[in-house]
């Protein structure tokens, strides 16, 4: 049977592309479908005018939602969506806002590298990363030393972040994201039906049933 295609639009600073991506693990393992998918993980950049080095994070949040106290209404939601779906979120931690141009060409890097599971490691831990431990996605150093931890060349890392490799790829996928109707993360594709935002594995579980289905007749 041919591998079921599961496409992830996803952004690094969206908190429910976390919950997202933890609630199709979640279906992945009770459907045991694993051997069965191959996921692509496409690039969203929700800010791309975000400078290289970041902005304050509580800055940020009161001008794109009017006041610090609506910003942390939401914080409370997500973290409490989160609990659920297995993930803490520490946002006293979360000092700024960051640009994930880099993180999402660092994603383009580790999945050339055709080791899926050292991939989905890696997207996983840029998450914690920065929900978790609060520490700056947008950094250089910072991702070299994640991808250090999960077992990949840093040194290779290092120059292929400090050169341009992955910025067409992102901006490609950005416009192709468009031409699909995709407006919002997380978009998940799975064989070619669309699910909108972190929805339940239940979720997951019924689209991940029906592509087998459809793949096995």
């Amino acid at each position: 049977m041919q591998a079921i295609q599961v496409e992830v639009n996803y952004d690094f600073i969206c908190p429910w592309c976390w919950i997202g991506q933890r609630n199709l693990a979640a279906a992945l393992a009770e459907t045991g479908a694993h051997a069965a998918v191959s996921i692509r993980y496409v690039p969203f950049e929700l800010n791309p005018a975000m400078p290289a080095e970041g902005m304050d994070r509580r800055a940020y949040r009161s001008r794109k939602f009017g006041s610090w106290a609506r910003s942390q209404i939401m914080d409370a939601q997500v973290t409490a969506a989160g609990l659920a779906a297995g993930v803490h979120f520490n946002y006293d931690k979360v000092l700024r806002t960051p640009s994930t141009r880099l993180a999402h060409r660092l994603m383009q890097f580790a999945q050339q590298r055709n080791d899926p599971q050292a991939t989905a490691a890696l997207y996983q831990a840029i998450y914690a990363a920065y929900f978790s431990e609060g520490r700056d996605i947008g950094s250089l150093d910072t991702l070299v030393a994640i991808t250090a931890e999960h077992a990949f060349d840093a040194d290779a890392v290092r120059a292929s972040l400090q050169g341009s490799a992955g910025n067409e790829a992102i901006e490609a996928a950005r416009a192709r994201a468009g031409s699909l109707g995709i407006q919002a993360v997380p978009t998940i594709r799975i064989d070619g039906d669309v699910i909108s935002g972190a929805q339940p594995p239940a979720v997951f579980i019924n689209a991940l049933r029906a592509a087998a289905q459809r793949k096995a007749a």
